[in-house]
C-alpha cells in the first residue's frame, strides 16, 4: 500500500470520527474558531495602531526620507544654522529623480517669539514648501485653510498655541527670532489656518511658515533638511539603498523616518509584546479544549482501537490517525475563525471604533481592523499548530494502549 493511499484512507477515517462525535466535535471547533477570530480582530486593531502612527510619523513630522549634513540629527538643534544646504545643489536634483521619490521638499527649522497685543509665546517653526511639503496636506485643519503659494505671508499656527495666544483666522502675530551672527529680525504676518498634529505638545508650540518666509526672516538661503517623499512607505529600504550608493550623496546624512520615529518604534515594539502574551493565552486555550476532545474521543473509542490493533493495525498508524483527526479539527476551526474574524473587522470597520484622546494626543480617533495576510497566516497556523500539539498526548496514549486490556475495556 502506498503512501498516498495510506495517508487517503487515514484522512478519511479521520473525517468520518470528527463527524462521527458531532456535537464534541462542534464544541471544539467552536472554541478554535472564536479564539481565532478574537485573535485576528486584536491583532487587526493592533494593525490599525501601526499603520496610524506609521502614517503619523511620515505624513505629518519626517516624512520617509530626510536628508541632510552630517551631525544634524545629533548636533542640529544645538546650532541650526551651521547646517545650512543649497537647494540649487546637484545633489538636490539627483535625490529627486530617484526611481520611486514622489517628491523632495527643503525644510528650514527655527524657533523665537510669537506676540499679538500684550500677549508672547515661545514657538518651535518650520519653514515649508506649501506644494511639495507633505505637511501641506497632511496636517489636520482645525479652522481656515493651510498654507499656499497664492498666499505668501500667510503662516499656520498650532491649535494650542492659537488659544494660548488668543488668536484665530484673520489675526495679525508678529514673529520675532534670532538669526545667523546674533542678530535679531521680525516680520508681521497674517494667521491663515489653525491646524493639529495630533500630539498636544507639538500643537501648543507650532508654527508653520512658507519656506520663503522663513528665508527672509532669517536672512539665510537653502534649508537644513531635504523631506523625500515616496509613492509608498514600503519602497522606503529600497531607495535608501539607492540614494546611500549614488556618490554626489557620500558627505550627506540620509535617515530613514523608522530611525527617527522613536515614539513608534516604541509603540511597535509594546503591542508586539502584549500580542505575544494574547497568542499565548488563545493558544494555551485551544490546547486544552482540543486535548480534553481529544482525551474523550480515545477513552470513548478504546475497544475500537484495540480491535484495530488486534487486526494488525501498526501503533504508528494510531498514532498517525489521532494526529490526523487533530488537524482536521484545527483545520476547520481556523477557515471558520478567518471567515468570521474578517467579516467581522469589515462590519466593525466600518462603524468604526470611537477612541478618546489618550495622554499627549490633541483629540479623539476613530479606529479601524486592518486585516493583512501575515494576519491571517499567523491565526491559521495558531489554529493548527496547537491543535496538532494538544493531539499528541492522546494520540500518543491511544497508540500505547495494550490489546488485551484494551478489549476487556468497559466489561
Amino acid at each position: 500500500m502506498s503512501i498516498l493511499h495510506t495517508l487517503t484512507v487515514d484522512f478519511g477515517l479521520a473525517l468520518r470520527n470528527v463527524l462521527r462525535q458531532r456535537r464534541r466535535s462542534a464544541i471544539a471547533i467552536a472554541a478554535i474558531g472564536f479564539g481565532v477570530m478574537a485573535m485576528m480582530l486584536t491583532a487587526g486593531y493592533i494593525e490599525w495602531i501601526f499603520w496610524a502612527n506609521r502614517e503619523l510619523a511620515t505624513g505629518q513630522q519626517f516624512g520617509h526620507i530626510q536628508v541632510t549634513k552630517r551631525g544634524y540629527q545629533q548636533s542640529g538643534q544645538a546650532d541650526p544654522f551651521a547646517f545650512i544646504m543649497p537647494d540649487n545643489s546637484p545633489a538636490f536634483a539627483i535625490v529627486q529623480h530617484t526611481p520611486g521619490v514622489k517628491s523632495v521638499a527643503p525644510r528650514l527649522m527655527f524657533n523665537g517669539l510669537i506676540s499679538h497685543g500684550d500677549s508672547t509665546l515661545s514657538f518651535l517653526g518650520m519653514g515649508i514648501d506649501p506644494v511639495q511639503d507633505p505637511l501641506s496636506h497632511n496636517l489636520i485643519i482645525l479652522k481656515g485653510k493651510t498654507l499656499s503659494p497664492a498666499d505668501p505671508k500667510g503662516i499656520l499656527l498650532g491649535g494650542g498655541l492659537a488659544a494660548n495666544l488668543g488668536v484665530t483666522v484673520g489675526d495679525t502675530v508678529v514673529l520675532l527670532t534670532n538669526i545667523p551672527g546674533g542678530g535679531i529680525n521680525a516680520v508681521e504676518t497674517k494667521v491663515t489656518g489653525l491646524a493639529s498634529t495630533s500630539i498636544k505638545a507639538m500643537d501648543d508650540v507650532m508654527v508653520r511658515v512658507p519656506i520663503a518666509m522663513a528665508r527672509t526672516l532669517l536672512r539665510v538661503q537653502g534649508s537644513q533638511i531635504w523631506v523625500v517623499t515616496l509613492n509608498h512607505t514600503e519602497l522606503t529600504d529600497s531607495v535608501l539603498a539607492q540614494l546611500k550608493q549614488q556618490p554626489s550623496l557620500k558627505q550627506l546624512e540620509i535617515t530613514p523616518w523608522t530611525q527617527l520615529a522613536d515614539f513608534y518604534n516604541k509603540t511597535v515594539a509594546l503591542f508586539s509584546r502584549q500580542m505575544g502574551i494574547v497568542k499565548l493565552i488563545i493558544g494555551v486555550i485551544i490546547v486544552l479544549s482540543i486535548s480534553n476532545t481529544m482525551t474523550m474521543s480515545v477513552m470513548e473509542r478504546t475497544v475500537e482501537i484495540g480491535t484495530s490493533m488486534a487486526l494488525g493495525v501498526q501503533r504508528r498508524r494510531i498514532l498517525q490517525l489521532f494526529l490526523t483527526e487533530g488537524l482536521l479539527l484545527g483545520v476547520i476551526g481556523g477557515v471558520l475563525g478567518i471567515s468570521l474574524g474578517y467579516i467581522a473587522a469589515i462590519a466593525i470597520s466600518a462603524v468604526g471604533i470611537p477612541i478618546p484622546a489618550g495622554p499627549g494626543f490633541s483629540h479623539d480617533f476613530v479606529a479601524q481592523i486592518i486585516i493583512t495576510p501575515q494576519i491571517v497566516l499567523e491565526a491559521l497556523l495558531l489554529a493548527v499548530v496547537t491543535t496538532l500539539l494538544a493531539s499528541i498526548y492522546p494520540a500518543w496514549r491511544a497508540s500505547r494502549l495494550v490489546i488485551v486490556d484494551a478489549l476487556r475495556h468497559n466489561r
